[in-house]
């Protein structure tokens, strides 16, 4: 039975081609967005996932200022410094298995007598804490050397630093920063993120003399010993930073943030604009289902004499209401796949820009079956309840009075 629904409700959508068109467009415009949003968003929360499995979740990292995770980006817009001292109560903490301070900042890079930003990290030499930092993956040397400890302009550079300055760079190559020469002893290995990607780290104490700073990290980077708890540790670490800087707490001058807090941030911040976003389309979709009511409204005016004949034979109302809403939600499925197509079309098209004029290498769309098993039985529920109250007013016309007109 259901069988002959579908096939009269195709062979209505053929017979009123133009009309059936104009109606979908709606549907397919709203699932086109929907689709290709959705899947983009899917496609940062597991570009994030990827960068929190490279970092790793035994990690902590306390920036200066207590804004969150906002400072953990360098702490370039906080007053507040973390020098040594704040290092060394850190790397005391019961958990903490080694610490080092890193220091970023922006430095005019000059090429072909043009100068350039670049951003420059200041990494420790001390051996220590190089046992760290060659855990971090985008400090990962891939070709060369690390920085080692009594290097002065001495620098490793990320894959693309060579963006900067016009021309590949590799181990053995000079390049100019802040008027000094340093001598590239490493490459760093390719991340796919454009911003560590390009990069050059020269030694700490070189960058806080070229930057007239002094005893001072953008950020402290902590790993935990196997076993600890990382929750428990950073509680530790913010305890006794207090003790040491003095403030209550509440007060904090500084933010300790685990790698999984800090991605987690991320990924709500990512699915309400996702959601945002998504719910916007979605008023596509509302103007699609007005459209099929509209068009289901003209059917049933069209096909007066159709209802009238059916139910002179025997049909039932319930089948009047059935025949009517299948057709409805057809049409709403029918656009839901078109919409569907073209919004991975979108999303691939998007992703291939991302990639190829926006540098971020790592990025990737995603739609899984659920997203578009989910846009298909959406499309077809708001063409069904779209086609309801049509269908409805169908079902109750009598016989003869339909026979009739």
């Amino acid at each position: 039975m259901i069988g002959d629904y579908i096939k009269l409700a195709i062979d209505g959508i053929k017979n009123r081609r133009l009309r059936s068109w104009l109606t979908m467009i709606g549907i397919f415009i709203g699932i086109i967005a929907v689709v290709s949003l959705v899947s983009l968003g899917q496609g940062l929360q597991k570009v994030i996932d990827e960068q929190f499995e490279m970092v790793g979740g035994d990690r902590i990292v306390i920036s200066p200022g207590g804004g969150g995770t906002i400072s953990s980006f360098g702490g370039m817009f906080s007053s507040a410094k973390l020098r040594e001292g704040d290092l060394d109560v850190v790397s005391k903490v019961r958990g903490v298995d080694s610490a080092l301070g890193l220091f970023t900042t922006t430095g005019k890079a000059k090429t072909d007598g043009e100068q350039k930003s670049i951003p420059i990290f200041g990494a420790p030499t001390d051996p220590k804490q190089q046992k760290l930092l060659r855990q971090i993956d985008f400090f990962v040397v891939n070709n060369g050397r690390y920085l080692e400890q009594g290097d002065k302009y001495k620098a490793n550079v990320g894959v693309r630093a060579g963006d900067y300055f016009d021309e590949d760079i590799g181990v053995g190559d000079r390049i100019e920063i802040e008027g000094i020469m340093f001598d590239v002893v490493g490459v760093n290995k390719k991340t796919g993120n454009p911003f560590h990607d390009r990069k050059v780290a020269i030694p700490i104490e070189t960058a806080w003399e070229l930057f007239n700073k002094s005893d001072e990290f953008s950020s402290i980077q902590v790993k935990v010993e196997k076993g600890s708890d990382v929750d428990e540790v950073a509680e530790s670490i913010k305890e006794k930073l207090r003790r040491y800087r003095d403030v209550k707490e509440g007060e904090e001058d500084f933010s300790v943030e685990t790698a999984e807090n800090i991605v987690g941030v991320f990924k709500d911040v990512l699915s309400l604009v996702t959601l945002f976003l998504v719910g916007i389309a979605a008023i596509s979709l509302i103007v699609g289902g007005i459209g099929i009511m509209t068009t289901m409204y003209t059917s049933v005016l069209e096909r007066t004499d159709q209802i009238g004949i059916m139910k002179a034979i025997g049909a039932r109302n319930e089948d009047i209401l059935l025949m009517f809403i299948v057709e409805a939600g057809m049409l709403g499925l029918v656009g839901g796949m078109i919409g569907v197509i073209l919004g991975l079309l979108t999303s691939i098209g998007a992703e291939y820009l991302v990639v190829n004029y926006g540098g971020i290498e790592i990025f990737r769309i995603y739609a899984g079956p659920d997203l578009i098993i989910g846009a298909l039985v959406f499309s077809f529920l708001v063409g069904c309840f779209s086609g309801y109250l049509p269908a409805s007013r169908a079902s109750k016309m009598h016989p003869v009075e339909a026979l009739r007109q």
